[in-house]
């Protein structure tokens, strides 16, 4: 699980968001993949081993990305009404999110594409037109329901008109398939950060955590994490204008419209990214009173961050704002799982 230490124990890490400390006798690599900037924090000895990394995300990007019509999701979409046999990569990501979605009664919904294709999100970010027309929208979600995943078959079917978007949760797994990865070259000590969402594992000589600076209205906090993920979906950066009124990307399947709430941020501390990012964008989407009760249901610590600066502190992040750590459990366990 995720464990956020006291930041006097902490030391400098990664944060796209407001820069880094590599600590002494580490180093630092960094790339693009998934439409966001990609840090590996390592071991100077180990620091070659941030070629894996890197080659990781590179190949999840090929299977996943919705802005690559060669990509197998691209093709998924193109054949949606029928089974289409898919990689091991693909089964386990559309799994997991299928399995996210019913755990968060569908807030969380992979197939919210056509809405964010309509909303004005078609392309990668850097290249969405900042302003346009008011948008036709496709209405609400819920088609993940009849997403049919046959492992044994080794095939998916999207629901006939359906397109999925894996982009946040497939993230989050890459950054914690690379964690898993780096250890499995020896790396004993590592941070993963892909656009402000990491996972840590072991910890810099004689200390007790590493040092995250999450961006806030008023500059940044500072929190420390000794292990597990650390996620945050909001809208500081992913904004733009459709019919003189703004949009952005996290969408409310109840509504198929981008998120109307008070909420500017959230970061979740979770045991893996993946599950700190679905629990930060389903808390984010759900509103700070309703996002609040989710969080404590799930035992997920989180920080919410209103557009006027008003700061809300769940679990134990509420016990001291530097510091958070959830109860065990998995949104995203297996089926038959506890």
């Amino acid at each position: 699980m995720a464990v956020l230490a006291p930041r006097s124990a902490a030391i400098g890490a990664a944060s796209e968001l407001a820069g880094h400390v590599t600590p002494p006798g580490f180093a630092r690599r960094q790339f693009r993949a998934m439409g966001t900037a990609v840090t590996v924090v390592l071991p100077g000895r180990e620091v070659a081993a941030a070629r894996i990394v890197e080659e990781l995300f590179a190949a999840w990007e090929a299977v996943l990305s919705r802005f690559r019509p060669e990509s197998e999701l691209s093709r998924l979409r193109a054949s949606a009404g029928r089974p289409v046999a898919a990689s091991p990569l693909m089964l386990e990501v559309v799994e997991t999110a299928v399995r996210a979605a019913r755990a968060t009664d569908g807030i969380f919904d992979p197939t919210l594409e056509p809405n964010l294709r309509a909303l004005g999100y078609d392309r990668t970010f850097d290249d969405v037109a900042p302003d346009g027309p008011l948008p036709v929208l496709p209405g609400p979600g819920g088609a993940w329901r009849r997403i049919e995943v046959d492992r044994l078959a080794g095939t998916i079917r999207l629901p006939a008109g359906s397109a999925i978007d894996l982009g946040g949760i497939a993230k989050g797994m890459a950054v914690d398939a690379a964690l898993e990865a780096l250890g499995g070259q020896g790396v004993a000590a590592a941070i993963v950060e892909a656009g402000g969402d990491l996972a840590v594992t072991g910890l810099p000589p004689d200390e007790q955590a590493w040092n995250v600076a999450l961006e806030i209205p008023s500059g940044r906090r500072e929190v420390a994490i000794a292990r597990g993920g650390l996620a945050t979906s909001g809208i500081s950066r992913r904004t733009w204008q459709r019919g003189g009124s703004e949009h952005h990307h996290l969408v409310d399947p109840r509504t198929g419209e981008s998120a109307r709430n008070e909420l500017w941020a959230v970061s979740a501390a979770s045991i893996s990214c993946a599950q700190a990012e679905v629990a930060a964008k389903v808390a984010f989407v759900l509103g700070r009173a309703e996002g609040t009760r989710f969080l404590l249901r799930t035992g997920i610590s989180a920080l919410l961050v209103d557009r006027d600066g008003g700061e809300t502190f769940v679990g134990t992040w509420a016990e001291a704002p530097a510091a958070a750590s959830p109860v065990p459990g998995s949104l995203l366990a297996s089926r038959g799982s506890a």
